[in-house]
C-alpha cells in the first residue's frame, strides 16, 4: 500500500505546504502589519525574528500533520487500506 500511496501522498504535501504558507501570512498579518521579518535584516528586532519564526514553524507543522492525516484517511476510504499500516507486534508471552 505504501507504494500506491506515495503520489496521493506527495500531492498531499504540496497542498499541505501551501495551505500552511496561507495560514502562516493569515495569522502573521492579524500579529503585525509589517511583513515578516528576515534574520539578516538589520532593523528586524531579535524578539520579533524568533516569534515569528516560531508562529511560522508551528502553523506549518500544524497544518503538514493534518493534511497527512487527512490524506490518508482519504485513501483509506477510497482504497479500503490504510496507507501506513504498523508492523504486526510480536505475540505477548504466556503469562503461566
Amino acid at each position: 500500500m505504501k507504494l500506491l500511496y506515495k503520489p496521493f501522498g506527495i500531492v498531499a504535501g504540496i497542498l499541505g505546504a501551501r495551505a500552511g504558507k496561507q495560514a502562516f501570512r493569515a495569522i502573521w498579518s492579524r500579529v503585525s502589519d509589517e511583513p515578516k521579518p528576515k534574520p539578516g535584516q538589520p532593523y528586524a528586532g531579535f524578539t520579533q525574528v524568533v516569534v515569528s519564526a516560531a508562529i511560522e514553524g508551528a502553523t506549518l507543522a500544524a497544518v503538514a500533520a493534518a493534511v497527512k492525516l487527512l490524506s490518508a484517511r482519504v485513501f483509506h476510504h477510497l482504497i479500503g487500506a490504510w496507507p501506513d499500516k504498523p508492523a504486526k507486534s510480536a505475540p505477548e508471552p504466556d503469562p503461566a
